[in-house]
């Protein structure tokens, strides 16, 4: 599903955000990525959505090298990864139902398949009773649910998730992992990116560690070890 083939990134002044890295996360997968700040993590998440393209090494999604992907297939790319991170980035002045379905309205669909998907995505994630509230008006981690069902609604094969949790109390935080595994369950790829070490070791999941670029540990059921 996600495979790196000895991926580098190179930043100007000899920065170095990844360094020969291999991996595969396939189909079905719940994969935790971990290690302090300025380790890659970002890095990878950013290579996955083609937000940065990798100094050299391939990266494929699917069947699909996205190495050196063109500006104008990023769009169809970014419908099959569902992207959330830490700020929530919701349009204030819209409800909402209105935040989700404007991720459906700016690809094009069509009224009557916004009607349909909307409610169901919303259902998902437990909101459905709120839709029509402001995103001022419902809590951190109600906002956080509707970042994740706007992420939903291309009903995408990749669910990335990058630093979800920053925001959030440990409540909230918890509920938001239970929704992603939830999620996972359906089949969805879920990548999690983040530095909760609490998150990490209770998940008794596969686990990714980076350590200055380099992938250093690669655990089927792992713990934040750094």
């Amino acid at each position: 599903m996600i495979t790196f083939e000895k991926v580098s990134k190179l930043y100007p002044h000899g920065v170095v955000a990844l360094k020969d890295v291999t991996v595969t996360i396939e189909s079905g997968e719940f994969v935790s990525i971990v290690g302090q700040s300025g380790t890659g993590k970002t890095t990878m998440a950013k290579l996955v959505i083609a937000e940065e393209q990798p100094t050299s090494g391939r990266v494929i999604i699917g069947d699909w090298d996205i190495t050196h992907i063109s500006h104008k297939d990023v769009p169809l790319l970014r419908r099959q990864i569902g992207v959330v991170f830490q700020d929530f980035k919701l349009l204030p002045q819209k409800t909402l139902f209105e935040n989700v379905a404007f991720a459906l309205e700016v690809s094009g669909a069509e009224h009557r398949k916004i009607q349909e998907i909307v409610p169901q995505v919303l259902k998902i994630v437990g909101l459905e009773h709120k839709q029509q509230r402001f995103p001022r008006e419902v809590s951190g981690g109600e906002q956080q649910r509707i970042v994740i069902a706007r992420a939903l609604v291309h009903r995408p094969k990749i669910l990335l998730a990058d630093e979800p949790t920053g925001n959030l109390d440990a409540i909230n935080a918890n509920e938001i992992i239970e929704l992603l595994l939830k999620i996972n369950s359906f089949g969805t790829t879920v990548v999690l990116v983040t530095h909760n070490r609490e998150i990490v070791n209770g998940l008794r999941k596969r686990v990714l560690v980076l350590d200055h670029g380099h992938l250093v540990s690669d655990q089927a059921t792992g713990k934040y070890r750094l």
